[in-house]
Order: C-alpha cells, then sequence, then structure tokens
C-alpha cells in the first residue's frame, strides 16, 4: 500500500515547504481524499492506500495548492486561476495537464463492479 506525503505534492508541483506550509498543504490531501471517497463511494485512507488512489489524491493536492499559489479556487474537481504572475507557481505544471491526468486516473479507478442482481 501507498502513502501520500507533502513532500510527493510539492514535488508535482516543483515547491518548497518555505511556499506552502505544511498544516495549509495537509488540508489540500485531506481535501483531495475527501473527493476521491466522494467520487469512488468508498473510504480512503492517504496514508493506507493504493498506487493510484495516490496518485490521484496527490494530483489533486498539487491542483489545490497552484490554486492556493495563485490566488485562484478550487472545489471538487473543479477550479479556476485568475491571471495573477506568482513567481513561484511558474514552475509548476500548467493545470490542464494535471487536470487531464486526474480524470485519465479517476476513469480506470471507476471500473465497473461486476455483481449479482
Amino acid at each position: 500500500m501507498a502513502n501520500v506525503s507533502l513532500s510527493d505534492v510539492r514535488d508535482t508541483i516543483n515547491v518548497s515547504a518555505a511556499d506552502i506550509p505544511d498544516a495549509k498543504l495537509q488540508k489540500m490531501v485531506k481535501r483531495a481524499e475527501v473527493t476521491l471517497e466522494l467520487e469512488l463511494g468508498r473510504e480512503i485512507d492517504f496514508a493506507d492506500c493504493t498506487e493510484a488512489e495516490k496518485e490521484f489524491i496527490t494530483l489533486l493536492a498539487a491542483v489545490y495548492a497552484v490554486c492556493y499559489m495563485t490566488g485562484g479556487s478550487a472545489v471538487g474537481l473543479s477550479f479556476s486561476v485568475g491571471d495573477q504572475n506568482v513567481s513561484v507557481a511558474d514552475k509548476a505544471p500548467p493545470l490542464a495537464v494535471l487536470q487531464q491526468e486526474l480524470e485519465r486516473i479517476l476513469s480506470g479507478l471507476k471500473q465497473p463492479v461486476i455483481g449479482s442482481a
């Protein structure tokens, strides 16, 4: 099983602990975990999850972090970033790339369950 660490999130968008405080980033990881739980309809633990769940939570928390750094906003899987030019965010990958990866991972996690009728 995998564990989502704060350094995983920071590495995704090339920032340091000085750019986003641990307490703030921890809340973003928890929000990403809850979003994934709602999407899948089951409990997820970011400290003990599958590799795919870890990747989703890490990427969504990274999106939240980019929004935080640029003054944008994020709710669930929807987010927006204004036109502010923040130098620390210049190192981050484009949000569209992160969103496409999130959607790809989520579709894999939402595999149909075959059960008896």
